[in-house]
């Protein structure tokens, strides 16, 4: 197989319409789930001649998976080999609605950590480092995934599951850790443990971390905090549960590489469905090249990004997401007639040293959506705060602060934004 890291569009293209084509072959006699989309929409899988004919696909929406799991539980018929092949489960966090179980077959799983390899390479890992895992074992994939992508770039890979958060900190210095993977809060979280611990992180080994699960390691104040807390370099990596470990960052840090190898990425205004071009935002949609076991097309991920077109200081030629993941399609709060997401607060609040943690409680007034912040921080910070959010948002928005240690703390995905809107 060809590597595409240097690799022009048109060997992209190439590449990714053989594996298609391969793929569509598997499943389009085996995979009940797909057999019915492909025939209620007319398609002929013959008919897919080029990359832009991907776009005569059905979109794949998560509501049409979990509601295929009711229907032939308990996995669904989104399968295209017998029960017995399959190896693995992994289920979605439930954030978004009802947890999705996927399973994977042995050539899925591998397909799986090759991915992973990509997101470790390009941050630099090697087989002289020591990884610690900041994860705890259970269903979700992010542990696991991490893990047999480690084993093949050789790395020494420490586990932190059945972990204290001090525990952690101590035997990733005890180890001589040199590469922390972990969510981004989590990071944050670890790095106020050690404050009150007396820990110098400065003085551990670290030299990379690099993180999942949520938003937030490409956002500009984020990543400033967690490097300046470790004393190290910070990468994201972007993934889903039912789709697979498809995006990384690159040493220049200006936001996430799609594995144009393992993936096909489009992105779409979230109403029409039509393509957007460089510059501007819109949903990302994603079709995996390697998990036939349980494969998504077209798969509407629901999260926002922008297109940055297919340059990059760093040398490759693939699709790059400006900013990295820059929040949910369906986050956006309107405030007083501004749109705001989650993450452009994120980013404001996080330019601020003294803020250990915050929250976003959500109201309604009549039509008006209406935000209040709960911040952990010494009061005499909230005038420059609120003139950071006027200047940002022009939009003065009300703030509450907290007793220290008296908002949550996240191991996994962070839960910030409270919703106490009224259901319709």
């Amino acid at each position: 197989m060809m590597d595409l890291e240097g690799a022009t569009r048109a060997q992209i293209a190439t590449h990714q319409l053989q594996r298609l084509q391969e793929g569509l072959r598997r499943i389009s006699t085996h995979n009940r789930f797909y057999e019915r989309k492909f025939a209620s929409s007319g398609l002929n899988i013959d008919d897919i001649q080029s990359i832009a004919d991907l776009a005569w696909l059905p979109f794949t929406v998560k509501h049409e998976l979990v509601a295929d799991q009711e229907e032939y539980p308990p996995f669904g018929s989104n399968l295209t080999y017998p029960p017995s092949t399959y190896i693995r489960l992994h289920q979605t966090s439930g954030t978004t609605g009802h947890p999705l179980k996927i399973i994977d077959t042995q050539e899925s799983w591998d397909w799986w950590a090759k991915c992973w390899e990509t997101v470790y390479r390009a941050a630099s890992v090697t087989k002289e480092d020591i990884l610690f895992l900041a994860f705890g074992f259970g269903p979700f994939i992010g542990f696991w995934s991490a893990y047999e992508g480690a084993k093949r770039i050789g790395t020494l890979t420490v586990p932190g599951g059945g972990m204290t958060s001090l525990q952690r900190l101590q035997v990733l210095q005890d180890v001589g850790a040199t590469v922390l993977v972990c969510t981004p809060s989590y990071a944050l979280h670890l790095a106020e443990i050690a404050r009150e611990q007396h820990i110098p992180l400065h003085k551990s080994r670290i030299r990379l971390t690099i993180h999942a699960g949520e938003p937030g390691a490409s956002i500009p104040a984020t990543r400033k905090r967690i490097e300046e807390a470790w004393g190290a370099e910070t990468f994201d990596h972007a993934g889903m549960t039912e789709m697979g470990a498809y995006g990384f960052t690159c040493s220049a840090h200006t936001g996430i590489h799609i594995n144009e190898e393992e993936f096909i990425a489009e992105i779409v205004q979230p109403h029409s469905g039509q393509a957007v071009t460089k510059g501007e935002k819109g949903e990302l949609v994603l079709t995996n090249l390697g998990r036939w076991g349980s494969p998504a097309l077209r798969y509407r991920t629901g999260d926002l990004v922008e297109h940055g077109g297919y340059a990059c200081a760093c040398g490759r030629g693939s699709l790059l997401l400006k900013g990295g993941i820059l929040g949910r399609v369906d986050d956006m709060l309107i405030v007083r007639g501004v749109n705001l997401y989650p993450s452009a607060l994120a980013d404001v609040l996080h330019r601020f040293p003294e803020i250990a943690e915050y929250q976003v409680l959500v109201t309604r007034d009549g039509r008006m959506d209406e935000i209040t912040l709960k911040v952990e921080c010494p009061t005499e910070l909230i005038p420059r705060l609120q003139e950071d959010l006027r200047l940002a948002f022009n939009l003065r928005i009300p703030i509450q602060v907290v007793e220290p240690q008296t908002l949550p703390r996240f191991e996994l995905k962070a839960r910030r934004v409270i919703d106490q809107r009224p259901r319709t």
